[in-house]
């Protein structure tokens, strides 16, 4: 599923979520861009990020768990991460005693609220000096519940998984006798329901809207059990839908075949770690991650981001480009079912960045964030 039903008896209740950083920034922007096309809906703020996990041990607060369950939609900016283990945490004077770890609140969203589709669109846009190639138009489709970020990890790890490993396979013996503290382990977990639904969303969207062909991205050569799964599940899916064309790559290969001519790929479906890695990939071909949207799609929420991060080091600045938030807000009018207020405000983004006349840093100017804003505002 890629939209909702459109309201048209209330306004719509839209979660804001700058988080930390320049999310902050890029959220204002967006938000001049929606206040200009008079989108008929109430924004109500939302805490999350680094600074409530410093403040209160949590970085998606219960408070702002039961917004999201109310809300038909919500704009996210961009949130600090960091590898915070417990003993690092204890040094935090909030946090003293309480033996926890950050983990990613977006990635816990994802997961609470089933937000199975992560919809990357790839898009250059004419005049763009950054395009690798001129018109590249690809989708990325990248499971978002699953896989590597399934966030069941082993650190120490414990002696029973240890005596199971040993058991499994001769090279893991060792393991046996080894310490739990001298190794990690990270489990990639694919199930049939998760990788069936993300694929039938992928060809439900090339069919809708006239795509030829949907690419299944893999490793499946050498991962075979979970990858293996996710390309077999593939190739039944394929068969409901024999008017697109199918065909498969190696994440490896499929980098290279990307970068050597993008043309011949269309849609891409991916688990979640190499949906990741292919979407930044694709997001640089067309302008970078100044230019690069995402979509947290599941059948009752959608949240709507850019896909950089929250860049620390340029917060407070006013300099970043929120041309990705601006698009990630534009996929949400989709998602609302305001097709016509979307059209304009691609149309608007479109002409600024054909014109050059407003560039922000990235593209070579020295344009700050919300003069980028007014003036996608004023082509309105």
């Amino acid at each position: 599923m890629t939209e909702k039903k459109k309201r048209s008896d209330a306004r719509y209740k839209i979660a804001w979520l700058p988080g930390d950083g320049i999310g902050v920034e890029v959220l204002e922007a967006a938000k001049m861009v929606l206040d200009k096309l008079q989108l008929n809906a109430e924004y109500i703020h939302g805490d999350i990020g680094w600074e409530f996990w410093c403040q209160e041990g949590d970085a998606f607060p219960g408070r702002t768990i039961n917004l999201l369950k109310s809300v038909d939609a919500a704009m996210f900016g961009a949130i600090t991460s960091k590898p915070v283990k417990a003993a690092e945490a204890e040094l935090i004077p909030s946090l003293k005693g309480k033996g926890l770890t950050y983990r990613s609140p977006i990635v816990r969203m994802r997961q609470l609220f089933d937000l199975y589709i992560c919809l990357r669109p790839c898009k250059g846009y004419s005049g763009n000096s950054l395009n690798y190639k001129e018109n590249i138009d690809l989708v990325v489709f990248r499971e978002n519940t699953e896989d590597l970020y399934a966030g069941v990890e082993f650190n120490p790890v414990p002696l029973e998984l240890a005596v199971t490993l040993a058991k499994l396979s001769k090279p893991f013996s060792v393991f046996k006798d080894l310490a739990g503290d001298q190794y990690a382990i990270s489990t990639k977990i694919n199930t049939r329901k998760g990788s069936e639904r993300i694929i039938r969303a992928a060809f439900d969207f090339a069919k809708k809207f006239g795509r030829k062909k949907v690419t299944v991205v893999h490793k499946a050569n050498v991962v075979r059990a979970t990858d293996g799964l996710f390309l077999e599940i593939a190739k039944e899916v394929a068969k409901d839908f024999p008017g697109i064309q199918m065909d498969d790559a190696n994440i490896d290969a499929m980098c290279m075949w990307l970068l050597k001519n993008p043309f011949n790929y269309d849609v891409l479906v991916a688990p979640n770690l190499y949906g990741d890695i292919i979407s930044d990939l694709c997001a640089q071909m067309v302008g970078g991650l100044g230019f690069g949207c995402s979509g947290n799609i599941g059948e009752k929420l959608a949240v709507f981001e850019p896909t950089h991060g929250s860049a620390p080091k340029y917060a407070g600045q006013y300099k970043v480009n929120p041309i990705a938030t601006i698009l990630a807000a534009k996929m949400m009018l989709d998602w609302l079912g305001e097709k016509s207020k979307a059209e304009v405000l691609e149309k608007a983004v479109a002409r600024v960045i054909k014109e050059g006349k407003v560039r922000t840093y990235d593209m070579g100017g020295s344009s700050k964030t919300l003069e980028m804003a007014q003036i996608i505002a004023a082509h309105l």
